[in-house]
């Protein structure tokens, strides 16, 4: 005959743990703000950045394609970001990266909205519209990379 078993409990995590539910949340309304972020500059390249950032005389469509093409260079950007910020938050920390890479989205989201247009600063306003789009998607790429286990 087999002895009764004892009915375990499943163990509680430490107290310093966060809740699946908490880090569901978090996640969920980053994730939100950076698609916002990515959605609100495609709608402005299509309807804006052709005329503020490029020459007054360039055709429409012209661009509106250079326009776009500041658009993917911020996704081309994204996996270059994920693995130089995967390899050194192995070394330093997750953490740490990840605020990093919150803080260059986020900068460069807002140097984007003080740039002057191509009648202010001709050829170095979509210059360095391109900068901060690589910057953006290299951001966002590590918020990918960085993102604690």
């Amino acid at each position: 005959m087999n002895p009764p078993s004892a009915v375990t409990r499943p163990s509680r995590p430490p107290a310093g743990t966060p809740n699946i539910r908490t880090v569901a949340w978090a996640t969920m309304i980053g994730t939100a703000i950076e698609w916002y972020d990515f959605f609100t500059y495609g709608i402005a390249a299509a309807l804006v950045f052709n005329t503020l950032f490029f020459p007054a005389d360039t055709s429409p469509l012209v661009g509106t394609l250079l326009a776009f093409s500041t658009y993917a260079v911020g996704f081309a950007a994204r996996p270059i970001g994920g693995v130089v910020f995967a390899h050194f938050g192995d070394k330093v920390g997750r953490k740490s990266m990840l605020v990093l890479s919150l803080l260059l989205m986020g900068g460069s989201t807002f140097c984007i909205g003080l740039l002057p247009g191509y009648s202010t600063w001709g050829a170095a306003a979509p210059l360095l519209l391109v900068a901060l789009r690589v910057v953006q998607g290299f951001g966002v790429g590590g918020e990918w990379g960085a993102r604690p286990p």
